[in-house]
């Protein structure tokens, strides 16, 4: 499998880094690109330093250079991810305004049908930002915000943020143990006795 990975300038540069990390341990080749906003954020929010994380990829491209491998369509991939995606990313994407190489490299996956996931980093969502997210949607996109499920009943921020990750991995049916996967819940005795006495025979 052969991904293209981006890391934008919107807070939760964490997610970006441990999907880099999962996928690197699973041998999958990453393509790398980091805004400069991005590398800003990954400075004031985690103690990983830019060398660090591109070591993780298996190429790092620069964000300014348009002529890239992952700016062109016949450069086969399977898809792409965006952790975090900022809202001016998700906006040039939803937009197609290809002024640098992320935005470009999520237009040509758009194009030729492959998956692309956006892991959208802002609350609350005013209008603009929801009109933005269904219009990429509607091309094809996949909206993926990082909303913890609590079911699984995480103890440490990594569990928060492990799930998410499991969660993207899932649209590329790459196996993982990232999370505890929801297996059903039986009704108490008490409420099975309640919904079966609300049966009414007819």
């Amino acid at each position: 499998m052969k991904l293209v990975v981006g890391i934008s300038g919107a807070t939760g540069a964490i997610y970006g880094i441990r999907i880099l990390e999962v996928l690197h341990n699973l041998k999958v080749e990453t393509h790398l690109v980091i805004s400069d906003a991005g590398k800003r954020t990954v400075e004031l929010e985690t103690d990983y330093n830019i060398k660090a994380i591109e070591n993780l990829a298996s190429e790092v491209h620069n964000i300014k250079n348009i002529g890239a491998s992952i700016s062109s369509g016949s450069f086969k991939i399977d898809g792409m991810i965006i952790a975090p995606c900022s809202m001016k990313s998700l906006s040039a994407i939803a937009n197609s305004y290809n002024e640098n190489l992320l935005v470009r490299s999520a237009d040509v996956t758009l194009k030729e049908r492959r998956k692309l996931i956006l892991v959208v980093r802002e609350t609350p969502f005013h209008l603009g930002h929801l009109e933005l997210m269904i219009k990429v949607a509607k091309m094809g996109g996949v909206i993926l915000p990082p909303m913890p499920a609590y079911y699984n009943l995480p103890k440490t921020i990594d569990d928060i943020i492990n799930q998410t990750v499991g969660k993207v991995l899932d649209q590329f049916d790459l196996e993982h143990n990232l999370f505890t996967r929801w297996e059903g819940s039986e009704l108490p005795e008490q409420d099975q006795c309640k919904k079966s006495a609300s049966i009414k025979i007819v």
